[in-house]
């Protein structure tokens, strides 16, 4: 117990929890709330138009937020990743895996039921695979899932023969259409698991052995936590992710398609680093991430509202996450740096 009067106390009462350690991820979270305030001033400036008119501006952030809604999905799952330590790069491609899958005329014949439940278990059961590589199979994560990447899309073009599978069930396309109370159906799924994945990891075992195991796997392992099984679930657990993703990408181009979730590793690992993951693991929230995403999302809108080219919206990203990535290491050094008595 530190002493009231001690130096060390009066340190800890003057630093307070905002400037400490517990108060990073909300420091973090209200910038990122700040950026997309910027982003609005920066709309209301280039297209005063759609950004200063009340109905246009509505209808621009229900499009920007249906367009978050599946990398938003990929990026939750992500975010477990990376918290554990992990990476995984085969996101993009189980997103196009399963949507091939689900897809098929003899999937399709079975209704919308089992097709969403065809693209859940394909992506359930290709995380499963990347866990049991990564888990027993002692493959750096980097490793295993660049090669189930590979594997993946070869598979979803194998079984579409490079074609572009059209949906003909009228009540699966009618998922990116519903718009309950106004509101897509798309983003409620993207809120609804944002939530779930809230609660996952802020208010369960689960949540806490991840933030444990990407801390400190060997401590973590003395604590009786079972490395290899967790490592198993997380990983099974973003591959859900992106069965999930899958459903709404295939919904919203009423078609499934070996070009599905193209460079969405990238986008997920980009939006979960600007929401304060760190790639080394043991930190990072799902509101972060969330707000990551919504940050990157409206870039790419300012850029198409501008009718800029997409040339501009790549260099504009690569910058965006070297830039992330040099400020939580600035970030990371300074918690860790010890505070001077007396300070």
């Amino acid at each position: 117990m530190i002493d009231v009067a001690s130096p060390a106390a009066a340190s800890a009462k003057d630093t307070g929890w905002w400037r400490g350690d517990g108060g990073e991820p909300v420091r973090r979270n209200l910038g990122l709330v700040g950026v997309l305030v910027l982003l609005y001033l920066v709309g209301a400036l280039a297209r005063p138009d759609i950004f200063l008119h009340g109905g246009r501006l509505w209808s621009n952030e229900l499009t920007v937020l249906t367009q978050a809604s599946s990398i938003g999905v990929i990026t939750i799952g992500m975010t477990f990743v990376m918290i554990s330590g992990g990476i995984d790069l085969s996101v993009g491609a189980l997103l196009a895996l399963a949507s091939v899958w689900s897809t098929t005329v003899a999937t399709q014949s079975y209704g919308p039921g089992v097709m969403i439940l065809a693209a859940l278990v394909v992506g359930a059961v290709s995380g499963l695979v990347n866990g049991i590589l990564i888990s027993y199979g002692r493959m750096v994560p980097f490793i295993a899932t660049l090669a189930t990447m590979v594997a993946a899309r070869g598979l979803a073009q194998k079984i579409s023969g490079k074609l572009t599978q059209i949906v003909k069930v009228a009540s699966f396309n009618r998922i990116a259409e519903w718009r309950p109370l106004g509101i897509p159906l798309l983003v409620i799924i993207f809120v609804v698991v944002a939530v779930l994945a809230w609660v996952l990891l802020n208010r369960t075992t689960f949540g806490r052995r991840t933030v444990a195991i990407g801390g400190n796997a060997e401590a973590a392992r003395l604590a009786g936590i079972n490395i290899r099984r967790h490592t198993l679930l997380v990983y099974t657990l973003s591959g859900l992710c992106c069965g999930v993703a899958a459903v709404m990408v295939t919904a919203q181009a009423t078609a499934g398609s070996s070009d599905h979730g193209n460079l969405y590793e990238l986008n997920a690992i980009a939006a979960a680093i600007i929401g304060g993951t760190a790639l080394t693991g043991g930190r990072g929230t799902i509101v972060g991430s969330v707000l990551g995403v919504l940050v990157f999302t409206q870039i790419y809108n300012l850029f198409i509202v501008k009718n800029l080219q997409t040339e501009y919206q790549q260099i504009a990203q690569g910058v965006i996450i070297v830039a992330a990535v040099i400020i939580q290491q600035f970030r990371v050094a300074a918690l860790r740096r010890p505070v001077p008595p007396g300070a």
